[in-house]
């Protein structure tokens, strides 16, 4: 059985290109080392330069490092060496001791940024092994020891003690799972350290998470600090609960609440279950259907006060906004500058909420400098109070359901013991602390250098795949055989080398410069790639970690191209291989670079594609790489080749507009007929009835349409469907049609229930 505990055995490396040799010191380095064996710490010996460099890189559990002074890496000479792998270490791990072999003579070389980074001075020929051994462990014991945060701290200290659980929850440290053959099974596993920390709130020591009282607070208090927020909350239910946290914690009955159009269904929730009024402002869309940033003709007062005054659902024509909520960044990662964006719409709202569940990694990055909501620099209080919600499990390290509520006041500050209240509506009694603790665990991760290296290596992998992608795009492009295709990337053409006078193909770019410069992702007006209209420049950059593959088949003026292979069988014969994407539209597929995407994982990706293109060359037949889909529907693909199956696919969508029919219906506001609390009402007292979709012109929707991936509302509960050749039900028959051609390609609708192939939504009865 293994417990995670402060004293379990330490590690420590030793980087001394002399420990081969027979010299009195090397002799005394390798007595240090069988010391420091004896104290029962596991020691690595590093012999040369490049593999102390991958041990630093790859070995995060670490413990303290001891490096020779007079390191030599064959070209650099003495000295230096030891200088830049030290300089190596701060750069990812601020806090790690490192303890510097050397003789006296050898100190006084020792230049002053070497001095402030060095822990201890090691003089292996004059202080005995023993001794200094001791002052090793004792280095190491102290850095173990800072590691663990706060709340999660306590939670170690606390299973630890092997008390006997007279509380909740039922199983007692897993002893229930036992006593049973699925239990065992269960409790094997996850293994006892899951059960032993899964605690009860009664546990005084953890503290509370709803009262925010001893390790929560603290920990509360030290991820606040981190993310360069007032106040920080955890919450245990996602970012789904933490947006309805906000809401409860801002917004009341009849208050009128601007929101992005595209947002998350959540905050349709949050709209409905506050009974606000929603003002919507409606962003952009390209021809791919990526959802573009809202504009800043939308945010500005004058644009803002006429909204709400052609509002019929607002009462009193003088009514002012109470709240805002924008998604930041968007989906398909659109970032924007925020300090713009609060320019903007401050003089519009008090409160100012950016839903950054997929962005909690932002403040950590030069690169995304002033676009997110926690940025450092100084403050105007006359400023909105600032809302960031964050997923902190999708992007960072934590568990499903981690999430965090970020608050920066500005004017209308938060009171903490009035907004603990809508918190506490959202928050169980009973919550799991293993989520707690990573969220704690999280934000001791991104402390520092930490962060910094964390975000930057996501960074670079991404920078890596799309660079193979745009190399092979040129590489394809240039044969004059019939498969000279290849995937696209939504990306930019060129970048800007740092003289500001040179433009660069992107696979020509340099991986440093497209790593670290923001302005290579800036989407500036006018650029074709990107597809959005009449843009301000620098309002809106590209996160690179969000990568949008393209698929042949739309071309540059967002028409159709004679010939195209739809996203979805890509998405299939990816899934197939064990290759999952984040969401897919009509003709792109997003892939997210978090922090544990490595080259092996990209690198089987390209693999992949690569794969899928020769089989497509080849004509190979939907048996042999779809045999479940022909075995599902054997009358409609039996016998039917890969590119046949995209033509046929391909025609559909172009036959029924399916991408122009989904730009119009997003880049429209449906009339509003009541709040959608009103809506719910109506559906809950069962004063609706499911309606099919050809015959829903003009009706009043009970229930939000949200196409899935990403979650995305087409109507919105208590709006009109529009007429019978308005685009929302033209684009939702399309979609039902495509259905039907091409089963076991079916689309995901939340709010649309299909019955024998035929798409039904609840509307309110006797409309």
């Amino acid at each position: 059985m293994i417990h995670l505990n402060i004293a379990e055995t330490l590690t420590a490396a030793v980087v001394d290109d002399n420990l081969a040799l027979d010299t009195v010191c090397a002799q005394a380095t390798h007595a240090l080392i069988d010391n420091m064996r004896d104290l029962g710490m596991e020691v690595i010996e590093i012999a040369c330069v490049e593999d102390a460099r991958s041990v630093i890189v790859s070995l995060p559990e670490l413990d303290c490092i001891l490096i020779d002074w007079d390191l030599d890496d064959g070209a650099q000479g003495s000295r230096a060496a030891a200088a830049d792998l030290i300089e190596l270490i701060r750069e990812r791990n601020q806090e790690l001791p490192i303890l510097l072999l050397a003789d006296s003579g050898s100190l006084s070389s020792v230049p002053l940024a070497v001095v402030k980074e060095v822990d201890e001075y090691v003089l292996v020929a004059e202080d005995t092994p023993g001794f200094i051994a001791g002052r090793v462990e004792a280095a190491a014991r102290r850095y173990r020891s800072r590691l663990l945060p706060p709340f999660f701290g306590e939670m170690v200290r606390f299973s630890e003690d092997f008390e006997y659980s007279w509380h909740t929850p039922g199983h007692a440290g897993g002893t229930a799972f036992r006593k049973s053959p699925a239990g065992r099974m269960f409790f094997r596993f996850f293994g006892e350290q899951l059960f032993r920390s899964d605690l009860s709130i009664s546990v005084d020591e953890l503290g509370s998470l709803l009262d925010h009282s001893g390790p929560v607070r603290e920990a509360e208090r030290f991820a606040a600090k981190v993310f360069g927020a007032d106040q920080t909350y955890f919450v245990t239910n996602g970012t789904s609960t933490s947006n309805k946290v906000v809401f409860f914690g801002s917004v009341t009955s009849g208050d009128v609440v601007l929101a992005d159009r595209n947002c998350h269904k959540s905050i349709e929730h949050a709209l409905t279950m506050t009974h606000a009024v929603p003002v919507y402002l409606l962003p952009s869309r390209n021809r791919y259907g990526i959802i573009g940033p809202i504009h800043p003709g939308e945010l500005e007062p004058n644009t803002i006060r006429s909204k709400i005054e052609a509002s019929p659902l607002v009462e009193n024509e003088n009514a002012r906004a109470v709240h805002a909520v924008i998604t930041n960044s968007t989906y398909d990662g659109l970032c924007y500058l925020t300090p713009r964006v609060e320019e903007l719409i401050g003089p519009s709202v008090e409160r100012l909420h950016y839903d950054e569940a997929w962005y909690g990694y932002a403040r950590f990055n030069p690169m995304y400098r002033d676009r997110f909501g926690m940025r450092e620099g100084p403050r105007d209080p006359d400023a909105p109070t600032i809302f960031a919600t964050q997923s902190t499990h999708k992007l960072l390290a934590a568990l499903s359901q981690a999430s965090m509520v970020h608050i920066r006041n500005g004017r209308a500050p938060i009171d903490h013991t009035r907004f603990n209240e809508a918190f506490m509506m959202h928050g169980s009694t009973s919550p799991l602390y293993t989520i707690i603790a990573s969220c704690d665990v999280s934000s001791k991760m991104m402390e520092g250098a930490s962060g910094r290296t964390l975000t930057d290596e996501s960074i670079a992998e991404a920078v890596a795949f799309r660079k193979a992608m745009a190399r092979l795009s040129k590489e394809v492009g240039a044969k004059t055989d019939p498969g000279n295709w290849w995937f696209g990337m939504w990306q930019p053409d060129t970048v800007t080398d740092p003289s500001g006078k040179t433009e660069i193909a992107f696979a020509d770019a340099p991986e440093g410069l497209l790593s670290t410069e923001p302005s290579c992702w800036v989407l500036h007006p006018d650029e074709k790639w990107h597809g959005f209209d009449n843009l301000e420049d620098d309002y809106c950059m590209l996160d690179p970690i969000k990568v949008t593959v393209l698929m042949p088949g739309i071309a540059e003026d967002g028409s159709f191209k004679d010939w195209g292979i739809p996203a979805a069988i890509v998405v299939r014969y990816l899934d197939t291989r064990g290759i999952v994407n984040e969401k897919s539209g009509d003709y792109c597929i997003l892939f997210l670079f978090s922090m544990g995407i490595t080259k092996g994982k990209w690198g089987t990706l390209v693999t992949e594609l690569l794969d899928f293109k020769r089989a497509f060359d080849e004509g190979a037949l939907v048996d042999d790489i779809f045999p479940d889909l022909v075995a599902g529907y054997p009358e409609r693909y039996r016998g039917m080749s890969l590119p046949e199956l995209a033509a046929r696919m391909h025609s559909r969508k172009r036959d029924s507009r399916q991408i122009e029919l989904l730009e119009k219906a997003f880049s429209l506001l449906p009339d509003p007929v009541m709040t959608g609390a009103e809506a719910y009402k109506r559906l809950v007292r069962d004063e609706v009835e499911q309606v099919p979709v050809a015959k829903m012109a003009d009706r009043v929707v009970a229930t939000g349409v949200v196409p899935y991936p990403p979650g995305i509302p087409i109507l919105m509960p208590g709006e009109s469907a529009g007429g019978a050749d308005g685009p929302v039900l033209e684009y939702l028959r399309a979609l039902q049609d495509f259905d039907a051609a091409f089963p076991g390609f079916e689309h995901d609708i939340h709010g649309v229930e299909s019955i024998d192939g035929e798409y039904r939504i609840y509307c309110l009865g006797g409309e």
